[in-house]
């Protein structure tokens, strides 16, 4: 149990650097004047599912998943 436990610090580890890298990467949420005036319904604000944007979304949620895992999974006492 030992070893498992082990890997699972080092997926662990590995999952956090990843996550902090992943949300740093992000773009900025602001809220400007360009969404009052319509500038955000242009092309790539309606196909932000296929952008690098998107992608970056996905992964961000895919990797929290994952930590909220592990973290719940090594607190367990086995």
């Amino acid at each position: 149990m030992a070893i498992l436990r082990t890997i699972l610090t080092i997926i662990f580890i590995l999952d956090c650097i990843v996550l902090t890298v992943v949300v740093l990467m992000q773009e900025g949420k602001e809220q400007g004047l360009g969404t009052i005036a319509g500038i955000s319904d242009t092309y790539w604000g309606k196909n932000k599912g296929r952008s690098i944007e998107g992608a970056l979304v996905k992964v961000t949620t895919a990797v929290a998943v994952a930590y909220i895992a592990l973290s719940v999974i090594l607190n367990l006492n086995f």
